[in-house]
This record gives structure tokens, sequence and C-alpha cells, in this order.
């Protein structure tokens, strides 16, 4: 039986000028790479990819720095276009420093943060010192997106050119949604001008006065006011056909019914500029998981039924969402260890993307080349980013895994500060052992000991 490991020390010790990985399995859909190759990395740069390249005098070098990857994964590292770090105004729940530092372990060489601070990001000097903040600390990339009206009320619109030449990459008033038709068009025909998505937390709030979760017979058993689908399907629907007037690019955060995906495959066939998210827990859980009042359970949108867990794993596969994203929400126990009813919503997800979603590869849902795409070319895509690749000349931003190591999520081990996930002290299959981000090494796990001497996982290879 498997147990929970304590924290182990690093093979890697800052980052090495030439890293070779030997027979790694690398996958990489923007190359049309999946195979079994070396991999060779002088001072953050990858110089040769392939069958032989980590030649005897390339991995003899006094400098090299040399990694077994048998049986690993070797990916680029992630981007996240969906994450709340609370800084600044609620760094007891996250900062930035552990945010990234748990973006890192996750994989991630890139994150995208929401507006929703205190105060709220619609101005360029918050984005400014978000930029700056994240620089100081080092690690993944930092990219703030701003709000869309200002101090996300929905009326005004915040200053999107501003925040743009701060470093914002889309405006979103996600925790709240754009409810007024006439200010979500004037969002759209204004960043537009900037080339900016527009992300919308698709919700009629009228609809979900109150509401707690999942409309449906869980809600019912539970005596939970519930929050029905169609609160979602209408904000969608309707700014669709917003999108297609003003031709400007629209992004669905979160996506979480059967009845938004049935809107966005008919927008997408008619070549609406329409993109969508959906997170690993909407992708894994359904509202069976709040019984017992679990608070941790509880998020915006809310966990629904195996029907609109099947619609968004279809709807991941065939394209029609384009995006895979955490939707990172930490909370202290103060705002989790509470009535279902005063719970706030939200989850972590940073650290657990991997071991979460490899088992949709396992179980055909998925496919590998598919999960890795949805976490690296589209979402460089919806926010105009380059994203890491495996190509020779590219600066290293990469991602090793071992798929088969099994093991119990820790408390302990999670470099966030909250602990606000149902997959504390699951077993789960699949681990980060390093991440590299633009071009050094900002985790590494032991290498050695989680390929010999850690537990295998069961379930057969990731295909």
């Amino acid at each position: 039986m498997a147990v929970s490991h304590p924290p182990r020390p690093h093979l890697l010790h800052g980052t090495p000028s030439l890293l070779v990985f030997t027979g790694v399995r690398a996958v990489d859909p923007a190359q049309r790479l999946d195979e079994v190759v070396d991999v060779v990395i002088e001072d953050g740069v990858i110089t040769r990819v392939g069958r032989g390249a980590a030649t005897e005098d390339v991995r003899q070098a006094e400098r090299a720095q040399v990694l077994n990857g048998q049986g690993m994964l070797l990916v680029p590292a992630f981007i996240d276009l969906h994450a709340h770090l609370r800084e600044p105004g609620q760094e007891y729940k996250e900062d930035i420093a552990s945010g990234l530092a748990a973006a890192a372990a996750g994989g991630f060489a890139h994150v995208c943060v929401m507006p929703n601070t205190r105060p709220v990001n619609d101005t360029r000097a918050i984005t400014e010192m978000m930029v700056a903040r994240a620089r100081e600390v080092g690690g993944p990339a930092l990219h703030p997106i701003g709000a869309i009206t200002v101090g996300q009320k929905g009326k005004e619109l915040a200053e999107m050119a501003d925040m743009k030449e701060a470093g914002a990459v889309a405006v979103s008033d996600d925790g709240h949604c754009v409810t007024s038709s006439a200010v979500m068009r004037r969002a759209l025909e204004y960043a537009s001008t900037f080339d900016m998505p527009v992300i919308q937390h698709a919700e009629d709030h009228a609809l979900t006065e109150g509401a707690q979760m999942h409309e449906g017979a869980i809600s019912t058993r539970l005596g939970l006011r519930g929050w029905p689908r169609v609160a979602e399907d209408i904000i969608v629907a309707r700014d669709v056909l917003l999108a297609e007037v003003t031709g400007a690019r629209y992004h669905v955060a979160h996506v979480s019914s059967l009845g938004a995906v049935r809107i966005l495959r008919e927008a997408k066939g008619r070549g609406i500029a329409v993109t969508a998210e959906v997170t690993p827990h909407h992708l894994t859980l359904t509202d069976e998981a709040v019984i017992g009042y679990d608070t941790v359970c509880k998020v915006n949108p809310p966990l629904r039924e195996q029907a609109d867990v099947d619609a968004l794993r279809e709807a991941l596969a065939d394209g029609t969402i384009d995006v895979i994203a955490t939707d990172h929400a930490p909370h202290s126990s103060l705002e989790k260890d509470c009535e279902f009813a005063e719970a706030s919503p939200g989850m972590i997800g940073l650290e657990l993307v991997v071991p979460v979603l490899l088992g949709l590869v396992r179980s055909g849902a998925l496919s590998l080349g598919r999960l890795v795409d949805a976490l690296t070319r589209a979402p460089g895509r919806v926010i105009g980013l380059g994203a890491p690749t495996l190509a020779v000349g590219q600066r290293a931003e990469l991602c090793l895994i071992d798929p088969e190591r099994r093991y119990r999520i820790d408390p302990a081990r999670l470099r966030s500060k909250s602990r606000n996930t149902p997959f504390l002290g699951r077993e789960l299959v699949g681990q980060v052992c390093l991440t590299l981000a633009g071009g050094r090494v900002v985790f590494a796990d032991s290498l050695v000991e989680a390929q010999s001497s850690a537990p295998r996982g069961p379930g057969g290879p990731v295909s």
C-alpha cells in the first residue's frame, strides 16, 4: 500500500549549464512529436532533440547533468489561463510567491492571474505591481488579466489600453458576470481594438441568487437551493451573438454545462471567434461530491451531473473546448470550515493537474497529445503568447513527468498556502518531477527516487 512521502532533497541545485535527458518519451503536438528521444539543453536553450542526440561526448562532458528518462514523459511546460493568487489584498490565502511555487510544482511556466484582488486589478498601477512582484520572486512568468469594468461592478469600462501596456493579456470580471448586454458589447468592441480577448464568467445572477450548488436531485436531497444550467447557457448564447456582431475575441471561463457546450459547438461551426476553457474538477467530479455538505466541493460554477461531465470531456477531446485551466482558487480554513451556505466557492488546482488528468488519458477519454495541447499551445493562442515547445533553438520551458508514480496527496507537501481540495489524502498516479521556465529550473524533485524506488501505479501505461 502506498504511503505519502516526506519532502525529498532536490537532485538539481540551480540550473545546470548542460542538462541531458536520455531515453525519454517526448510529447509535443506543436512539433508532431511523440517518440522516445534524447533531449539536450545548453545554457537554457534546447540544442538537440532526437534518437542518439545525447552522444557520448555530451554525456561525458564535465558540466553535464544527465537524467535517465526511461519510463518518463517530457512535455512543454504548461500555461494556466485562469488562476487566483490573491495578491494584493488576501495574502493569508495565497500570495504571488506561494502561488508561483505551486505553479512550478504543477509543471507550469506561465500563469494568467485573474483581477478579483483587493483592490481589483482595474488600473495600470496594480497590473505593474503584480508583474514587478512576480519578477522579484522568480519562477514561472505571471501574466495579469485586467478587469473589464471598474471595480468589477459591471458598469463603466476599465482602461484596457493602460493595462495592456503594463502587461495585461486579457480582460475579465471573473467572479462577476457582465450581465448588461450594452456594457458587454462595448467591452468586446473596445478590447478588439487592442486585440485582447474578453473572458466572461457566464452566470445570470438573477437566476443564481442564493444558489449553493447545481440544481438537481442532489440539491433537492440536501435541501440546498439549486443553481440551474440555464444561468450559464443564457449568457453564453447572448455573448456568442455579440461576438459575432462585433467580430471580437470572446472566451468562456470554466464551462460547466452541456447546454453551453452545444452553443459553443454551433458557434464554432459558424466561424465565430469564440474559445472556451474547462477545469480539471469539472472534468472529474459531479454534484455527488457535495453529499455530506462538503464545502471543499463548493465551486463556482457548481459541480454538475454526469451528463455534463461526459459532454465536457467529449467537447475537450474534439476541440469544441480549447483549453484546460485550473481556476486555482485558494481559501483558508476560515472560508471553508463553516456552514455550507457561508463557505466561499473554489478549490486549489495548480499542483494537481497532472495526477488528476492523466486518469482521463488512461481511461481513453482523452489522448495524451490533446491533454498536452490543451495545457500549452491552446491557451497560448487565446492570449497571443508563444507557447512552450520542445523545438530546437527554443528557450527551455518543459516539464518532466513520472506517469506511473503512485502517491497520496499530502497537505504538508503542497506549495500553496491553502489546502481546499477534495483530493487531499487520495491516492493518485502521475507526478511532476522537474519544471523549467525561461530556461531555468524552477522546480525539481528527487528524480532518482521518482524513477527507481517509488511505487508504480496500476492501470496500464499512458497512451
